[in-house]
């Protein structure tokens, strides 16, 4: 199981103070929408080379254009990139088939995605990374629960993320699920000691 730290909504300076303080713990480094959209994809570039073991996640949040997306945040360094999974089926095979031809990786994110049907049908066209996630802006009215799980129960050659407001509390009923990739934003980026908070977290999965 993995650990993803999240760096989302923060000043360019913050995002290397984070993976600074919690690289020991963390796995996945997430470029964040609101980053890549303000700092653009060079920020990507600065962090793989900064810490080329880690793989590097740039949350595009893929809804068009798939090849010419993937291909901006892959050659930036990124070592997955993000598409949404309600975006036109074409779209999200030609992510995974321009991912493909660099030896990276697509996680597909489910937002707002309730349908096994639907999961099964990006299965079928390539998926194999989902992101099982609940936004920012729903998050108010609740997290993950296992109605969301059902929809990658039993998948085969599947790896599943989790994301959505997880923190040290909320964290062991995810793991009763082992997903494969937890996703930790604030949890970690506004600790006090991001450092512990990571580490903690680390050592619970």
């Amino acid at each position: 199981m993995k650990l993803q730290v999240a760096l989302d909504r923060l000043p360019r300076k913050e995002c290397f103070a984070v993976v600074e303080a919690v690289e020991e713990s963390v796995d996945f480094i997430e470029i964040g929408t609101g980053v890549i959209k303000e700092f653009g994809v060079g920020i990507i570039k600065e962090m793989k080379q900064k810490y080329p073991d880690k793989i590097v996640v740039a949350d595009m949040k893929i809804c068009d254009a798939g090849k010419h997306e993937t291909a901006l945040a892959l050659d930036a360094g990124a070592d997955i990139a993000t598409v949404m999974a309600f975006a036109p089926m074409q779209t999200v095979q030609d992510c995974i088939q321009t991912a493909k031809k660099a030896d990276k990786r697509i996680m597909v994110d489910l937002l707002g995605i309730r349908s096994r049907e639907k999961v099964e049908e990006l299965v079928a066209n390539g998926a194999d990374l989902l992101s099982l996630h609940i936004g920012k802006d729903e998050q108010s009215n609740g997290g993950l629960d296992a109605g969301h799980f059902k929809l990658v129960e039993g998948l085969d050659n599947v790896e599943t993320a989790v994301a959505g407001g997880i923190n040290q509390v909320s964290l062991p009923a995810f793991l009763t699920y082992r997903p494969n990739v937890i996703i930790v934003g604030s949890a970690i980026t506004k600790a006090e000691d991001r450092g512990k908070a990571a580490q903690l977290i680390k050592g619970m999965m």
